[in-house]
C-alpha cells in the first residue's frame, strides 16, 4: 500500500507505527469504490461502499471453535476480511500477530499489516483484495516458523483514539477462511456486536491443537490502538 520500513529485528518505534502520513498514499487502501480527495481524505458518507458481502457458506457463532484440517493437511489458507463503514471518518486496518504458546510474538517483526506486508519467513502476507473481501492475510503453512502456535487477526481503526472513533461506527465485519488449494470456504464468522468503547477488534484466530489447525471465532474488542496491540502481544514499542 505504502512504503514503510518496518522489517526490522530491533525495537518497533511507536512513531513509525502510528504516524504514517497517509496523505502520501496515491491509491485508496481498499478496492471498494472509496473516493479519496487530493488530501487523502474521504469526501462524504455517500462515497463509501463496502461492495456486496460474500456468501458466507460455513458461518459459526462467536465463541465457536472449528477444526480446519479434517483428515487432511492444509498447505495454505487465505483469511478474507471485510466490513462496512457507517462513519466515513473510520479507516479500518487489518493486522495479524504470529504468537508462540505463551501468547506473545516470537520476535518484534512477527506481525503483518499494511506497513509490513510479510512475516520474516514470508509465510504470512498482507494484501488488499481485488475481490469481495477488503483485505487478505494469506498463510503458507509449509513456510511457517515452527515456533508459531497461533495467528490472531485484528481490526483497528486508524487514529481512533485521537479522532474519537469506535466500533459502533462499523457493521457487517466478517472473516472467512479459504483453502487456497481449491478456493473452498472452511469456516466464516460475521460479527454481531459493536461497542462504542472499543477501538480494536480481535475478530478471529487460528491455532494449533493436537497437531491440527483450528479456527476460533473470537469477536472480542479492546480499547487500544495498533501500537497498544503491539505492546499487548509483546512487540517492543518505544
Amino acid at each position: 500500500m505504502i512504503s514503510v520500513p518496518m522489517k526490522t529485528s530491533g525495537a518497533v518505534n511507536r512513531q513509525t507505527i502510528m504516524s504514517i502520513n497517509r496523505n502520501n498514499v496515491q491509491e485508496p487502501k481498499t478496492s471498494h469504490n472509496i473516493k479519496v480527495l487530493n488530501n487523502g481524505k474521504i469526501n462524504s458518507a455517500a462515497d463509501i461502499s463496502s461492495g456486496p458481502m460474500p456468501d458466507l457458506q460455513k458461518p459459526v457463532q462467536k465463541g465457536q471453535k472449528v477444526v480446519l484440517e479434517n483428515g487432511f493437511k492444509l498447505s495454505e489458507i487465505r483469511a478474507g476480511i471485510g466490513w462496512t463503514v457507517i462513519n466515513p471518518a473510520c479507516d479500518v486496518d487489518v493486522s495479524a500477530f504470529l504468537l508462540n504458546q505463551s501468547g506473545k510474538v516470537i520476535g518484534d517483526d512477527w506481525f503483518v499489516f499494511y506497513g509490513q506486508d510479510s512475516s520474516p519467513d514470508r509465510s504470512v502476507k498482507f494484501s488488499v483484495s481485488q475481490g469481495q473481501d477488503r483485505e487478505i492475510i494469506s498463510v503458507d503453512f509449509t513456510r511457517l516458523n515452527p515456533n508459531v502456535f497461533k495467528i490472531v487477526f485484528v481490526l483497528t481503526i486508524h487514529e481512533a483514539l485521537e479522532k474519537h472513533l469506535n466500533f459502533s461506527m462499523l457493521k457487517d465485519a466478517y472473516i472467512r477462511i479459504i483453502n487456497s488449494a481449491d478456493n473452498s470456504e472452511l469456516v466464516s464468522f460475521r460479527m454481531s456486536e459493536y461497542y462504542s468503547n472499543i477501538t480494536s477488534m480481535i475478530i478471529g484466530e487460528i491455532y494449533q491443537h493436537n497437531g491440527s489447525w483450528k479456527f476460533s471465532a473470537v469477536g472480542n474488542g479492546l480499547a487500544r490502538d495498533l501500537a497498544g496491540l503491539c505492546g499487548f502481544y509483546g512487540v517492543q514499542v518505544i
